[in-house]
């Protein structure tokens, strides 16, 4: 009995430190995906300005550009870039990004993964990757990231393998299950920004075809920073979602755990009272003889 409750005693100190790592992790979780939805909220400003420019720039030029219609259909090749987890423990957040674009993924592709665990997902799939990077560990690597993505993303470009680009990314909110966005960055959509109805025209140094094409590339820029940005808060939040479940499975085992000591305590209590009452009656018995 006592080394039952020896062993009893150890696994319930067991599950107490396994709690306090999960608590940490959620912690931390949830101060990576406050940071990022800060970082959001500035570069969200970052591309509505670029935004404005572009449609500043739009008015220089005589000849709007017109936005490009691209279809799904066979004969299109598509630049697919999915941005994964980079870590565990966030439930089924980089299998939920390849569902979003399993219909992009069964035409013509060239595709682009972000994350270890994207890339996990992909050997599964069977998929073959062109580029991958792994995901960012802290906002302020944001910019860095995007500039790879930039630049594999242009050798597709260059190289005539896409004529459309897309990016899959999954969305910081409430929902259990999240949500996962798709936004197409090529052709570029000019219809999204107003030109403005002013005389006055600003003052430019450039062409307004080179400042208009230097824009648009920044605000692609922009749009990928804001998605890895996105994705990282998004990764967060289904990480301290599943670190909850984990802590609510913890405590619960926990509780089972202490009842089974009580009860084995108990049941030792006794014991030692059955013996004593024995041993006196013994004691009694052999007086009276």
């Amino acid at each position: 009995m006592a080394e039952r409750f020896s062993e009893l005693q150890a696994r319930i100190e067991t599950v107490h430190k396994l709690s306090a790592v999960i608590a940490a992790m959620r912690g931390i979780a949830a101060s990576r995906a406050q940071q990022a939805r800060q970082h959001s909220d500035s570069i969200r400003v970052f591309a509505d300005t670029i935004g404005e420019a572009i449609g500043h720039a739009l008015a220089l030029r005589s000849d709007v550009p017109q936005t490009v219609t691209v279809s799904d259909t066979a004969s299109v090749r598509t630049t697919i870039i999915l941005i994964g987890a980079e870590q565990g423990f966030a439930g089924s957040f980089s299998e939920r990004i390849f569902e979003a674009a399993s219909d992009l993924l069964s035409l013509p592709h060239e595709l682009l993964v972000v994350g270890d665990r994207g890339m996990l997902v992909t050997e599964e799939r069977k998929q073959t990757v062109a580029w991958s990077a792994p995901m960012i560990s802290h906002p302020a690597q944001a910019t860095t990231l995007a500039n790879q993505i930039t630049e594999g993303l242009y050798e597709q470009l260059v190289s005539d393998l896409a004529s459309k680009v897309v990016v899959v990314h999954a969305m910081p909110g409430n929902a259990e299950a999240g949500h996962i966005v798709r936004k197409q960055l090529v052709p570029f959509d000019y219809s999204r920004f107003s030109v403005p109805d002013h005389a006055i025209e600003p003052m430019v140094s450039l062409s307004p075809r080179d400042l208009l094409n230097g824009l648009v590339e920044e605000y692609i820029f922009s749009e990928l920073v804001e998605a890895v940005m996105l994705s990282f808060a998004a990764e967060n939040e289904a990480r301290m979602r599943a670190m909850m479940a984990a802590h609510d499975n913890v405590k619960k085992s926990l509780n089972d755990l202490i009842a089974q000591s009580r009860r084995m305590r108990q049941e030792a209590i006794t014991d030692e009272i059955i013996e004593i009452s024995i041993g006196g009656q013994g004691q009694s018995a052999n007086l009276t003889l």
